[in-house]
């Protein structure tokens, strides 16, 4: 159970601090609109990865009896982890952007994350894998995953929020950049580990 936690608070941090549209949504929403605004930009994952997860959990369970299917599946996401991974490393510092926008936040940061295709493919390379391996070890183990996963995905959102509303220039420090070329790193390492399990589930090795 401890391995999946780990895993979700890994996967989840890295996907709470990397840049995208829903990050530049919580800054753009903190300066113009204040930390509260912000915050609930970062909560809009808990409300729109519904859906995606409760798909992802009845293909998983479909699959869990095809072997090679889950291999498929784990040699894609260990692609889309390395991807992630290298796009943390390669980051540069952020520019904080200054653009106008209406409230609204929640609502805007649950559109935002809807269309963006990051989520589904999270969830179906990756997040399959990993929630059937956790269902077939007991479902406190996909729990503790899932836990993992949002608490730091959406606590790190949060407190980016809150660190853009106290200093505009937090993103463009050294800190910021540190944090993600750590993550980047263990992304790459667990890309390797996707590669392995995939490799083994198609019985290559």
């Amino acid at each position: 159970m401890i391995d999946f936690l780990t895993i979700g608070i890994i996967l989840g941090l890295s996907a709470g601090v990397a840049p995208g549209p829903l990050l530049t949504l919580v800054i753009s929403e903190s300066l113009r609109h204040g930390v509260r605004s912000g915050v609930k930009v970062a909560l809009a994952p808990i409300i729109s990865d519904l859906p995606i997860i409760l798909l992802t959990l009845y293909i998983a369970s479909r699959l869990s009896a095809y072997q090679s299917g889950l291999g498929i599946i784990s040699m894609v996401g260990g692609i889309f982890i390395l991807f992630t991974g290298i796009s943390c490393l390669r980051t540069k510092p952020t520019e904080v952007p200054s653009q106008t926008r209406p409230p609204r936040s929640l609502l805007k940061g649950v559109v935002a994350n809807i269309l963006n295709p990051h989520p589904y493919l999270f969830w179906i390379s990756v997040g399959a894998p990993i929630m059937s391996r956790a269902f077939s070890t007991g479902m406190g183990a996909l729990i503790a995953f899932l836990c993992g996963f949002y608490l730091s995905l959406v606590g790190s959102k949060i407190l980016l929020a809150i660190a853009v509303g106290k200093s505009r220039f937090f993103l463009s420090g050294k800190l910021y950049h540190y944090t993600l070329s750590f993550l980047g790193l263990l992304l790459c390492a667990f890309a390797i580990i996707l590669f392995r399990d995939g490799a083994k589930l198609l019985k290559l090795i």
